[in-house]
């Protein structure tokens, strides 16, 4: 069996793509069952062993709302000096005060580009989330913090249906107002497709904001999520979200399974001659390990392929 793809650079290309790893956080925020804090540090670790530049560890959110996320103080605090480096999630000022006591420099905001979904998970209306968020990014800038801004529901809405591009570029224009370095746009149910998110990206550059403070955020729902990673690439796009093994959705939307798989994603960009720096093997054997922790297998097609069928117990030990 091939374990590396056959490289067959296409012009027009990045010649690098910055992987921004949100397996800890986004890929285990709806798990049911609860992971051990000590597996979630090792799932970080292994990693940043593999050479991702950039893992997001956890959230700051109110356990009541994603419960298998209370544990983040003491999982910053296990991470310890390399979990200040890692970025967080912060839903309002409060989360930020937790990430600013543990000392955190890199911190991220959730929006979202549509009145129902902002209503459903920040309880607050379109307009009303920049009130609520405008206090919390101005503190985190003033105290020298990186604040990367997600915005949810970019390519289409389960509850409104499409979503105006100019809605999504005004959202994205707001957020970045506030003080936000990076916007990443969510294809939060994985509706999008590839002309879609090139008239996107066109439509943001148009407004002014160019390719390098934008990052993409594919869900493979209906399969789509290479086909738009690789639209993304031709705009000019050089960071994508993914989530080790293909973990993960949003627990606020019902259809928003399938987040693209980090392997998936290593895989297409090595076969088209793309540095990551990134250690495809090492991503697959982490997924794996943590696939037998969650007791089933990993839903990546190219884990599947390298690493096998897995299960409760036939995985390397770990934590």
């Amino acid at each position: 069996m091939m374990r590396t793809p056959t490289v067959v650079r296409a012009e027009g290309l990045p010649e690098r793509v910055t992987i921004y790893e949100v397996g800890p956080r986004d890929g285990l925020q709806n798990e049911s069952g609860l992971v051990p804090t000590a597996v979630k540090a090792e799932f970080v670790q292994r990693l940043l062993a593999a050479g991702l530049p950039i893992v997001e560890a956890t959230s700051f959110v109110h356990p009541k709302w994603v419960p298998q996320l209370a544990d983040a103080a003491d999982l910053m605090t296990l991470l310890g000096e390399t979990g200040r480096d890692l970025p967080v999630l912060v839903p309002n000022d409060r989360g930020l005060d937790r990430a600013l006591e543990l000392g955190c420099r890199h911190i991220a905001i959730f929006g979202s580009a549509t009145e129902t979904f902002a209503q459903r998970n920040l309880n607050r209306g379109l307009d009303e989330q920049f009130a609520m968020f405008e206090p919390t990014v101005r503190r985190a800038r003033e105290a020298g913090l990186d604040v990367r801004a997600y915005v949810s529901m970019c390519f289409g809405d389960p509850w409104e249906g499409a979503v105006p591009v100019e809605q999504v570029v005004e959202v994205g224009k707001r957020l970045f107002d506030l003080g936000a370095s990076q916007l990443s746009l969510g294809d939060t149910t994985g509706v999008g497709t590839a002309g879609h998110v090139t008239s996107l990206v066109r439509a943001f550059g148009d407004a002014g904001m160019g390719t390098d403070r934008l990052a993409m955020h594919f869900h493979d729902t209906y399969g789509q999520a290479l086909a738009n990673t690789y639209a993304a690439l031709r705009a000019g796009i050089t960071t994508y979200d993914a989530s080790a093994g293909g973990l993960g959705g949003c627990p606020y939307a019902e259809s928003a399974t399938g987040n693209l798989a980090t392997e998936d994603l290593v895989w297409m960009l090595h076969g088209l001659g793309i540095e990551t720096g990134v250690d495809l093997e090492q991503v697959v054997s982490t997924s794996v390990w943590m696939a037998a922790q969650l007791g089933r297998p990993s839903p990546s097609a190219v884990v599947r392929a390298l690493g096998g069928t897995v299960g409760p117990g036939t995985a390397e030990s770990g934590a």
